[in-house]
Order: structure tokens, then C-alpha cells, then sequence
């Protein structure tokens, strides 16, 4: 799963438009436009068959871009800070992401105002069950001693199920 099959999936779960999508990017420090957002959104037509072919977008999306946008998202859902600047790109840009699906749940969680029991409901929805402590194992910092990192297959179903939670709750 790369990061365009991210930003496509968070796009659908939360019911985001092409204007707060951009919106989003510009308030973490990005600045794109709306075809360059519809690009990173479209898969490219490849002639091949091969599976590792099918997961190619127009324009790729890197970490940094992926955590920018995540940024942007809660400036754009919460507000800015009011203690600290909007933008702190410098420091961000040199720090490498290893581990961007452990990255995308903390900041959703802080985005959309979730706890921990939340994060677990929406794992239910789509028939998983992690533990408490499992979801606070992903939402510790790399290298401190109980940290786990996110797979794949538990962001694929988180994001399935943020669609479904947030559908059930409208």
C-alpha cells in the first residue's frame, strides 16, 4: 500500500472534497493544484498485468508530502495552535518516516477528535479486534520500547472501517 492507496482511501473514509483536499495540503506547507491533486488520486493505465503494476498513480506522493498533508488536515480540522506557528517545515523535511501507517493513525486520531475506544469501534466494524494495548503500542513513538509498527493489512481495514463508522454516524 503506497501513499497515493492512503490519501485515496482517507479521501473516500472521511468524505473529503477536492477544495479541503488541497486546502489541507496548503495549510501543511504543500502547495498543489487541483490537477496535480487529481493526479496523485488516478491510477495510471498500465498495459500490464503484473499486480505490482496495478498501484501506480499519476504522481507519486513521499512520506514528507503524505505527513504535510496529514498536517494540513489538522490545522484544517481543528484550527491552528495558538502557542505555536502553523508551518514548522524546516525541522520536518529532515526527518526521515519509516513507519508512515503508525504516522497516519496518530494523526487522525488527533484530527478528528478520536480516543482510543473510538479507534477500536472502528476496528470492529470491519470484524477486528485489536487490544487497547495493541492501539497504544501504535500510537508510541518509534524506538520507545512497547512501539509496534501498522501494518498494512490493519490501515487497509482501519480506513474501511472509518468509511463505514462515519456513514453509521450521519
Amino acid at each position: 500500500m503506497n501513499n497515493n492507496d492512503r490519501l485515496l482511501r482517507l479521501r473516500y473514509a472521511i468524505d473529503l472534497k477536492d477544495t479541503d483536499l488541497i486546502k489541507a495540503f496548503e495549510l501543511g506547507g504543500v502547495s498543489v493544484t487541483k490537477e496535480e491533486a487529481r493526479a496523485m488520486l488516478t491510477k495510471t493505465q498500465g498495459k500490464h498485468e503484473d499486480s505490482a503494476e496495478k498501484n501506480i498513480y499519476e504522481k507519486a506522493i513521499n512520506n514528507q508530502i503524505f505527513d504535510s498533508f496529514l498536517n494540513g488536515l489538522i490545522i484544517l480540522a481543528r484550527g491552528p495552535q495558538k502557542d505555536k506557528p502553523a508551518i514548522e517545515g524546516t525541522s520536518q523535511k529532515s526527518k526521515e518516516i519509516k513507519n508512515i501507517n503508525n504516522v497516519l493513525l496518530k494523526k487522525l486520531k488527533i484530527a478528528l477528535s478520536m480516543t482510543t475506544e473510538d479507534i477500536l469501534a472502528i476496528f470492529a466494524e470491519v470484524e477486528l479486534y485489536p487490544s487497547k494495548g495493541e492501539i497504544g503500542a501504535f500510537l508510541r513513538k518509534e524506538g520507545q520500547r512497547n512501539f509496534k509498527p501498522c501494518g498494512d493489512k490493519y490501515m487497509r481495514n482501519f480506513l474501511k472501517g472509518l468509511g463505514i463508522y462515519n456513514r453509521r454516524k450521519v
